[in-house]
């Protein structure tokens, strides 16, 4: 098992009552392979830097994870099959670490 930190974009549309249960869906997938979702802060909406097919901007969320790489990956994948989602982020904060050194 290995640490994750993930940055899941939504469309700016998207009820604010549904950014949970649209996470907690793609979580379900760490959760039944055995690993365990440690933290979920939905940062809400925020303005992109620049524009995202064709939108300034979404909600925005960043999840720390514990899960093996490959219910990480078929998550992503999940995340990249859905809609509502912009775009995902998925690093090792250990790595990412180490290269900042």
């Amino acid at each position: 098992m290995r640490k994750y930190e993930v940055m899941v974009i939504l469309q700016s549309e998207t009820d604010d009552r549904q950014v949970t249960p649209i996470l907690e869906k793609h979580l379900s997938v760490i959760t039944k392979a055995g690993g365990t979702v440690d933290n979920v802060d939905v940062w809400g909406r925020r303005r992109f830097a620049y524009e995202i097919q064709k939108k300034s901007e979404g909600i925005y969320a960043v999840i720390d994870l514990t899960a093996t790489p490959d219910a990480v990956k078929e998550m992503d994948r999940q995340f990249g099959i859905n809609e509502q989602i912009v775009r995902t982020k998925v690093i090792r904060p250990e790595l990412h670490a180490k290269k900042m050194r």
